[in-house]
């Protein structure tokens, strides 16, 4: 019978070395909280059954926002220290196999755990190690003696046990605060195996690191473009939507919802750009829910689908096409919406009016219609 192998993302800490008042596994990194990219590293490993999360007190809405319905189960608290909240997850989690993963050490390959469950075959632990290759020496203000480095190795996270294994050594280890869980397992006599690691997964603890990991992920990211087109017929009376925000004029827009051209065509260029489908695919206009509904309901919905997939909005550009009412007045407003809706800068929203000089059913008047295009940086879906 297989083995039920979990995976416990230590996620408690405050990450006062970083600075800032938001700890660092909330931060974003390329668009995505860094616990979120530990959380979807391991998860997306098929050997990983579940991923249980160990978060600091008074932190659940935080947790809740970044992981945004991620599977993780019930949310785990943790300690002051590093080893209660390993000791308050190994509680709360079930299963054969243990995976205690830190959060700061957000990106994990798959073949790291693929070495190390492997590696846990034949021993009682395994751990991913580095070796130094820096010259290693004692320090006191003044450079002193040299550290032999042959056999130094730097130890990383995830570190794999059985959980049993690991419960039982965190229940004799009497030592005062340990660093690792591999510190743990060694006390109780536990043999603990290395297999090669990664560089990938270098811990984040000063801010220069922040640089390095957005440097990297930016590198594994394309840029994609999506367009959307919307129109809509006069109808009854007014106001229109337009953009977000209610604009006067003598005749509204027909549309099951609130018929806001400008954010309908940005939704769908945004679910194109991601290869989500279309806004009638989420918001079918055949269900009553829709009627007369916010059109910033869809628009913040594609945008929050679009964050779900790794997605980062770098521009939003649409027309407006009409021969009235008059856009120009109410542009910088309607920016503003968009950009708030998006969660976006403004100088990132274009919005632009135009008319078909007289031809067509706009250049008629019989009604409204809006082009959209918009560029968002994601990972490739292939291989």
């Amino acid at each position: 019978m297989e083995s039920k192998v979990t995976a416990l993302i230590v996620a408690a800490g405050s990450g006062s070395r970083m600075g800032g008042q938001l700890p660092k596994q909330y931060q974003p990194i390329a668009g995505k909280a860094v616990l979120a990219h530990a959380v979807d590293a391991l998860a997306s490993h098929p050997a990983i059954d579940s991923v249980r999360v160990v978060i600091g007190e008074g932190q659940e809405q935080l947790a809740e926002q970044v992981l945004n319905g991620r599977d993780v189960g019930a949310l785990i608290i943790g300690g002051a220290e590093r080893a209660d909240s390993v000791r308050a997850g190994l509680d709360a989690v079930d299963g054969d196999v243990i995976l205690v993963h830190d959060a700061a050490r957000p990106f994990c390959p798959h073949d790291v755990i693929d070495r190390l469950l492997a590696g846990l075959e034949g021993a009682g632990g395994a751990v991913p190690v580095l070796p130094v290759t820096d010259t290693l020496a004692r320090a006191d203000g003044l450079l002193g003696e040299p550290i032999d480095r042959g056999h130094a190795v730097r130890v990383q996270t995830p570190q794999a046990f059985r959980l049993q294994d690991l419960k039982k050594a965190y229940a004799v280890w009497v030592g005062g605060t340990p660093t690792d869980e591999a510190t743990v397992a060694r006390a109780a006599g536990l043999a603990v195996a290395t297999v090669e690691g990664a560089a990938m997964l270098e811990k984040l603890t000063a801010p220069s690191d922040w640089a390095r990991a957005e440097a990297l992920q930016s590198s594994r990211l394309i840029s994609r473009t999506g367009m959307g087109f919307d129109v809509h017929a006069f109808a009854g009376e007014g106001p229109v939507m337009i953009g977000g925000i209610e604009i006067a004029h003598h005749r509204g827009l027909a549309g099951h919802s609130d018929a806001d051209v400008v954010l309908h065509s940005i939704t769908d260029a945004l679910l194109g750009a991601a290869g989500l489908g279309d806004i009638g695919q989420h918001f079918p206009p055949s269900d009553p829910q829709w009627k007369g509904a916010d059109s910033s309901i869809f628009l913040g919905h594609a945008a929050k689908l679009v964050r779900q997939a790794g997605g980062i909005i770098d521009s939003v550009d649409c027309t407006v096409i009409c021969e009235e009412p008059k856009i120009g007045p109410h542009r910088d407003a309607a920016r503003a919406r968009i950009a708030v809706i998006l969660d976006i800068s403004l100088s990132q929203v274009s919005l632009k009016a135009t008319t078909t000089e007289r031809l067509g059913f706009a250049g008629r008047g019989e009604g409204i219609a809006a082009q959209a295009a918009v560029t968002i940086r994601m990972e490739s879906n292939d291989g």
